[in-house]
């Protein structure tokens, strides 16, 4: 790796600065942890915590304004990698069950409308109870709703109760994460959940993770792009990285990924960052076309995996 980059990431957020030190200079945990710590104190992390309402929430709402709400900005700690027992989370984890919780089984934050829960909404929500060690037993629940969504082929898509037949990126990858979160966090569930996991991700691989299985095409092509957070859309880093986070067996059928992830690299040895979507937010981590830390990090640690 080249010193002058690692160097560059190490003056970034200490979101970004623990990351680098467990992942690509695999640093001892304690120093990790150290660097971890900051995140409520300082920097992005420190600016969302101080952001939270008396009540709880973010923005007044669970799900709805994108992107300030509860669940956005929840989902964007998890990935800052905000320490799983901090108590604003816990209590933001609390008031998703007490407010979401649905007789499904499922998150349904939609009852006035809806009277099943969203399958992308509960996977989310799955993802950031796990994640921060919500002592809630319904968590079983929740995982055994998004378990029990999994389509034939394999995925999960939020509109199968709508009568959609094939699967959704956008909903495998998040229904991938909250299981693998839900996983590392009762490993005597492992057995059962391991293989539902492998299913989808064989949805994924027959799709050489952003094209379409009939053609071989590119299926959208804003899955080939990388903004960071990926709020609730599906990218090819963000599959990357996921595969990367779970270990997963290095497939043939990834490395059309591979290789489009090596051909964004930029001849200073950093990745850009691509816009998002639209929305409201309470500020920019990183800026559109710019080098970016995250997208530079996040590409790095798959392809060291990778190689390895």
């Amino acid at each position: 790796m080249n010193p002058e980059i690692i160097s560059w990431l190490l003056e970034g957020d200490p979101s970004i600065r623990w990351q680098v030190q467990r992942d690509l200079l695999h640093a001892s945990p304690n120093k990790y942890e150290s660097e971890r710590k900051r995140i409520s104190k300082e920097g992005w992390g420190a600016r969302l915590l101080a952001l939270q309402d008396p009540s709880g929430t973010w923005a007044g709402g669970l799900y709805g304004p994108k992107w300030t709400s509860t669940t956005y900005t929840m989902l964007t700690l998890r990935l800052l990698g905000l320490r799983p027992n901090h108590p604003q989370a816990k209590r933001a984890c609390k008031i998703f069950l007490d407010e979401g919780y649905y007789t499904d089984g499922g998150i349904n934050f939609f009852s006035y409308s809806w009277k099943y829960s969203e399958t992308c909404v509960t996977s989310m929500i799955l993802a950031l109870l796990t994640y921060f060690r919500s002592p809630d037993e319904r968590i079983h629940n929740i995982a055994s709703y998004v378990i029990g969504e999994q389509m034939p082929d394999s995925g999960w898509n939020c509109e199968s109760r709508k009568g959609a037949t094939h699967s959704s990126f956008h909903t495998t990858i998040s229904a991938l994460e909250g299981l693998f979160e839900y996983e590392c966090l009762f490993p005597e569930k492992k057995k059962i959940v391991s293989k539902v996991r492998a299913r989808g991700h064989e949805f994924l691989l027959a799709h050489r993770l952003y094209k379409s299985h009939r053609t071989g095409k590119v299926f959208d092509t804003k899955m080939t792009t990388m903004p960071f957070p990926p709020r609730w859309k599906y990218d090819f880093i963000r599959a990357l990285d996921y595969f990367r986070a779970c270990d997963a067996p290095r497939d043939e059928r990834m490395s059309d990924a591979i290789e489009l992830l090596k051909s964004k690299q930029k001849k200073d040895g950093t990745w850009p960052m691509n816009s998002g979507m639209s929305g409201r937010k309470y500020f920019d981590l990183e800026k559109a076309g710019k080098p970016s830390r995250w997208n530079t990090l996040r590409a790095l640690r798959v392809l060291n995996w990778w190689d390895k």
